[in-house]
Order: structure tokens, then sequence, then C-alpha cells
């Protein structure tokens, strides 16, 4: 497969022109839950709480990209953000081991030029936005996450197409929440991503209370149990927001974190809390779940069978 140099060394060039990022997924024990054209759409690896794949992958590019986090790039620029602590030659022989399991990296070309993670070039083109109640399948997928009622006057039904890398133009529909920088978080039945550039959202009220979320599900889920809550709303939209939040939330007395229970969750609220300690974290309210949506989804559900 791939010519080894006599001194062992292994160049990055040959490593992305070489190697697969769809294998090496394969070796890792991911596989895609969607194919589109030559999109292959994974639930992300780099991120615990993904549960629509988010993740897609252009083999006949070499590229990927990942919604939820708002970062890209080939297949080395992902082995960095999954081996987090890995140097750069240990993550070039780990692509290399994994991939095949015969090639000895004992040293990589330390000379070359990282390149920056990339955002995907947009290739959709959003073609309407309506206040909710037109579409019944978008109502019925918030009713079905217990947000309904808080929904109205807070998302909204946007309506799209994606093209391919033939040109073809594929129309789609979903509920949209809009971050700072005008861009919408949007989300279906089977997808969950960001048309434009990832942001945070904040709705100002109280000037002492902040309350703060990863996503905006979670922040309304907040919502259905405190309708009339003082507290200002801070949504990251992406934990790799995290920074942005911080500084944000600087200017607040009171600050409650409603962060997700897993180990992503977990990091964020302790770097939080160690950026402002007099941050609380609240994610004890649901304890027994992954986050504050997932408890009002079981609420509803054990309601409806009480019924």
């Amino acid at each position: 497969m791939l010519e080894i140099m006599e001194n062992h060394q292994l160049k990055a060039s040959e490593i992305k022109e070489n190697y697969s990022l769809v294998d090496l997924l394969t070796h890792l024990g991911y596989v895609p839950v969607k194919r589109v054209r030559n999109e292959q759409l994974y639930l992300s690896m780099l991120r615990d709480s993904d549960t629509t794949p988010s993740f897609s992958v252009n083999d006949k590019q070499g590229t990927w990209y990942d919604f939820g986090e708002g970062k890209g790039g080939n297949i080395i620029d992902f082995g960095l953000l999954y081996w987090k602590g890995l140097s750069f030659p240990e993550v070039l022989e780990k692509i290399a081991l994994t991939c095949d399991g015969s090639v000895s990296v004992l040293s990589a070309a330390l000379n070359y030029k990282r390149q920056p993670l990339v955002e995907k070039a947009p290739n959709y083109e959003i073609l309407d936005i309506k206040d909710l109640g037109s579409n019944p399948a978008i109502l019925n997928y918030l009713e079905s996450r217990g947000v309904g009622q808080v929904a109205e006057g807070r998302l909204k039904e946007i309506y799209y197409y994606v093209e391919d890398d033939d040109k073809k133009r594929n129309k789609f529909f979903a509920a949209g929440w809009q971050n700072e920088q005008g861009a919408w978080e949007i989300r279906n039945l089977y997808f969950k991503g960001c048309l434009g550039h990832k942001a945070i959202s904040f709705i100002p009220n109280s000037e002492k209370r902040l309350s703060v979320f990863e996503g905006f599900f979670n922040y309304l889920s907040w919502l259905t149990e405190n309708k009339f809550a003082p507290d200002s709303v801070l949504v990251l939209n992406s934990i790799s927001l995290l920074q942005v939040g911080i500084v944000k939330a600087q200017e607040f007395q009171d600050i409650s974190l409603y962060f997700d229970n897993d180990p992503s969750g977990r990091q964020a609220t302790l770097d939080f809390q160690a950026a402002i300690p007099r941050a609380i974290d609240r994610s004890g309210i649901y304890k027994d779940y992954n986050d504050y949506n997932d408890l009002i989804v079981a609420e509803r559900r054990s309601y409806q069978l009480e019924r």
C-alpha cells in the first residue's frame, strides 16, 4: 500500500494521499448511518452526546466535517482531535497502524505545516423561513421532544436545499433556532446541523441571573418547568464555544449551568467553574438522565402511560 522510506519516516502528505478516512473509521469500529451521494454520515465519534448523524465524510475529497463541533479537515486533522493526547508524529503512526497494522513509523516529517481546520464550503440555500404551525411534521417532532408548547415564538420552520456533488438540489425542512451570527441551528427527526457559522445564542433578561445550556432543546426543556423565570439565557449551541460563553457570562453574579451528564458535559462544567467559581452546577436536577431534555421526554412518556 504505502512505500516506506529507508529511514522509516512517513510524511504527512503520504498519509493523506494513501489512507482513506472511511477505512480508518471502519477499523476503529464506526459505520455510516446514512449515505448521500459522495458523503457518508456518521454519529459523531468526536462527541459523546450525538444522537443523529452529524459527522459527514466525503471520501472522494478526503475531507470530513462535524456539524456539531463546527470543525472539519483531512484525515490528519481528524486524528489530532480523536487522539487528543498524542503528539503529531504519534497520530501519523496511529493512523498507519490502525489502517493496515503493518507500518511502523519511528518518526515523522516534522516540517509538515498543519493546515487549519476548515469549514465546509456552503452548498445549501435557505428557501423560506416561517413561523411554527404550518408543518405538522415539525410540530410532531417538537411534541415528541416535549417542548411543543414553549417552542412557539422561539423556533422557526426552516425550508432549504442542499446541493450534492452532482449539482442536484435536495429539499429539506427542519425546526430552526437562530444564533448571534444569524445562522440557524436546525433539527428534525433525522438530522442535526447548522446552516451558517456556529455561534452562541443569548436572550437578555435579568442583569444578575444567567442560565447556561449546551443546546436549545435543553433550554426549552428547562423553560417548560420555569416559564416565568427572570434569568437571562445563554445557549452555547456547541461545547466548542465554551470559552465564548465564559466570556459572556462574566458580567453575571448568579450563574446556573445545565450541561449534559456525559464526559464532555462534565468537563465543560469543571472548565466553566474553574474560570468562574461562582457558577453552580444544576445537572443534579436530571441526574438519572443524560440531559434536561431526556428528563422531560421521560416525564412526558410516563404521563401518557398513566392516562
